[in-house]
């Protein structure tokens, strides 16, 4: 029962101390929870409150059951009604007796609501409330789950005539949520990407279970593809130095999976030692140990670039930690919709639980099952970046700049390197374009000969993104606790043409997030720093751009 207790205290504990909401349960040495298993409670209990309100409330059982508070209330409802395996609790527990008391009720106040809104099914009311819940917070942009296809075990063709045989497949966002029918678009920017509706569940699907797809955000697949680009193969080693959970090195070990004929091998670090082993479970799951290297608790700064296993490391992959300020619905703790009635005070735990408290080994261990899937998706999307925007000023995005900026040179020092990319999940100039022009005005740069990558040198998928690099501060933090330093970068046209920006609440189904890609080029550098870059699948830069994929989807 320390479950529902826990959530409790997450919800209405300060959140001063910042971070991610995720992180500040899983960092958290107070709560006696699962931290998978709280983070899943919380989330899905999140997604039905409204529903729930009106059930709790037509079933008039905070009135009478003096140990209820509204959240306690909520959560435990919610997994009564909702969760496979039910309350995780004894039968004997007064709290779970709470809400058992009035099953038959409650059931019947469920039904109703879900034949009020006409659904047939619990996923078509998931849907309908989800919808429900849009219009009441004001959101207009569609926000679909995105699937990677990992070509480390499968391959998109593959996916569409299994996991995907019963989707029609659409041209368009917005379709994918029309009614009784599932629907996938393939993406037109990112190879092997699809989209289908917001709150697909894939946690029974085989493919999910086996690691042939991965539930990744389509922002976080532009770093991978816009380092290895359209090459049929990829000369040289590569590298990942900000690198957990794992989304973007499994991407690049599928990146070099979809021909079969690289040889390259990836070197993947972190260093957060906890941090890493989480990064070491997702290559195992996606099958790509074979191809990548993890170096735990390595901090990318503290590598030597002449360190003998990295002399042939040609493209390195950086994705420093940043502000987060363009992740979308992430960092923020939810806020619930409250049923109304109770007559017990909120802090009614402290008064009642007192030395009580049930501990973990009393509660069933078959919910582990239930929150599977949200254990791993807690680490997917753009998680590598963990911090929250709603704690920043100036001077720390200040901070987080200057380390991006050293990053990125120390990067650039690696000797047979030719390629690297950056990028945030941050909708700040300063973490972003002002980064690119330090670094194109360092020592480094210029002694190498490193540049920023073209539009026309990116490749064709990314080449067509619209959204490009800005010279002045657009936007401040969601929430508007945050205004970045009053900036404005020295890039030219072509340069900021060479950045892509995603935003959040457009019409691309995205938060906010920024790339750009760095080249290595001789005729630039300064006399004896000029190693050869032709490094990719025929080592001439004349037919480098004619090196491109044909005919590919995600």
């Amino acid at each position: 029962m320390s479950l529902y207790y826990d959530a409790v205290t997450v919800l209405t504990a300060p959140t001063s101390t910042g971070g991610s909401f995720k992180s500040r349960i899983y960092n958290s040495r107070s709560l006696k929870s699962s931290p998978a298993q709280l983070y899943a409670l919380i989330i899905e209990a999140s997604k039905w409150d409204v529903l729930l309100k009106e059930v709790i409330e037509a079933a008039g059982i905070l009135k009478v059951e003096p140990k209820l508070t509204p959240r306690l209330a909520l959560f435990l409802v919610h997994d009564h009604l909702l969760a496979k395996n039910g309350i995780a609790a004894a039968a004997s527990h007064p709290l779970r007796q709470a809400i058992e008391r009035h099953k038959t009720r409650l059931k019947a106040e469920f039904t109703k609501a879900r034949v009020r809104r006409g659904c047939a099914s619990i996923p078509d009311l998931k849907d309908a409330v989800r919808r429900e819940k849009d219009s009441i917070n004001g959101v207009s942009a569609l926000y679909p789950r995105w699937v990677r296809i990992n070509n480390v075990r499968t391959d998109l063709n593959t996916e569409l005539q299994s996991t995907f045989a019963s989707y029609r497949k659409v041209d368009t966002l917005p379709e994918l949520v029309e009614k009784d029918e599932f629907r996938v678009r393939i993406d037109p920017h990112i190879p092997d990407l699809v989209a289908v509706a917001p709150g697909v569940d894939f946690s029974t699907s085989p493919a999910y279970r086996n690691g042939e797809i991965i539930l990744q955000d389509k922002a976080s697949c532009f770093p991978a593809y816009l380092l290895l680009g359209d090459q049929e193969v990829w000369q040289g080693d590569l590298m990942d130095g900000c690198a957990a959970p794992g989304n973007k090195t499994t991407h690049m070990a599928s990146l070099l999976c979809r021909t079969k004929k690289s040889r390259s091998h990836i070197f993947s670090m972190d260093a957060s030692p906890m941090r890493a082993k989480t990064l070491q479970k997702m290559v195992s799951a996606a099958g790509a140990d074979p191809l990548v290297s993890v170096l735990p608790g390595q901090d990318f700064l503290a590598l030597d670039p002449l360190d003998p296993r990295f002399e042939n490391v040609t493209g390195l992959l950086l994705d420093p930690s940043c502000s987060g300020s363009g992740i979308i619905g992430r960092d923020a703790v939810p806020t619930l919709v409250l049923p109304s009635g109770s007559t017990a005070p909120e802090k009614q735990r402290r008064g009642s639980q007192g030395k009580k408290r049930k501990r973990r080994h009393d509660e069933p261990e078959d919910r582990q099952e239930q929150t599977a899937e949200a254990s791993v998706a807690a680490n997917s999307d753009t998680d590598e970046n963990e911090l929250s925007s709603s704690h920043l000023d100036p001077e720390r995005l200040t901070k987080l700049s200057n380390v991006q900026t050293r990053i990125v040179e120390h990067a650039l020092s690696f000797p047979a390197a030719t390629r690297i990319t950056y990028s945030t999940c941050s909708v700040h100039l300063v973490e972003n374009e002002a980064v690119v022009s330090r670094i194109l005005a360092s020592d480094v740069a210029k002694r190498r000969g490193w540049r920023i990558m073209r539009r026309d040198e990116q490749p064709q998928g990314l080449r067509a993104w619209k959204h490009r690099g800005v010279r002045t501060e657009e936007s401040r933090a969601r929430d508007g606790a945050v205004q970045a330093p009053d900036i404005k970068v020295d890039l030219s046209d072509e340069e900021l043409e060479g950045c892509l920006r995603c935003w959040p609440g457009d019409d691309e189904g995205l938060g906010g997030f920024f790339v750009a890609g760095f080249i290595r080029d001789k005729e630039l550098a300064w006399d004896g720093e000029a190693d050869d870059p032709g490094r990719f699948s025929n080592g001439n830069e004349e037919d480098e751009e004619d090196a491109e994929w044909e005919g590919f989807s995600d």
